[in-house]
């Protein structure tokens, strides 16, 4: 390659006039970019010529069914776009697996709280019973010591 292709200079750029902004006012909310836009259909006898674009409720179109499709979906295309998504979707996505899962974790949330349940039962249970044994130990421990100081005033008067 040539030295002079590789020395290139940068592209020169052409100033633009920017129309200036208006002052930021807070209290003024910006719409959203993104708005729904109701689209009217020609009507008959106008002089707007749509023969470049083929129209999908037009009777060359192998999916119509002819009639006014228009004016019972309510669109300007003829095709009702929600529910075109809606059909799409519910048929790219199988709701077997999901229901099934979904029914596994309620049995396996189910089982989670059952056991949970249970461990507390227990965990009663253990403090119960813990607490009952500390009776008896302290009742024992009175005991022993009756019996030692006995032991001691006998063996003072036996010998």
């Amino acid at each position: 390659m040539p030295a002079t292709m590789l020395a290139r200079s940068p592209p020169t750029t052409v100033p633009l006039s920017v129309p200036g902004k208006a002052p930021h006012n807070p209290s003024f909310s910006h719409p959203s970019p993104y708005t729904r836009v109701g689209i009217s259909s020609p009507q008959p006898g106008s002089s707007v010529n749509t023969s470049a674009v083929p129209s999908l409720t037009s009777g060359s179109y192998a999916g119509s069914t002819g009639g006014d499709s228009e004016s019972s979906n309510g669109g300007a295309s003829g095709i009702d776009l929600v529910e075109l998504m809606n059909d799409r979707l519910s048929n790219a996505v199988d709701p077997l697996p999901l229901d099934r899962s979904l029914a596994r974790q309620a049995q396996t949330s189910g089982a989670l709280n059952a056991k949970q349940k249970e461990l507390q039962e227990l965990q009663a249970l253990a403090q119960r019973r813990l607490k009952g044994a500390r009776s008896n130990f302290s009742e024992g421990m009175k005991a022993a010591k009756e019996v030692r100081k006995d032991l001691e005033w006998t063996q003072k008067h036996v010998s």
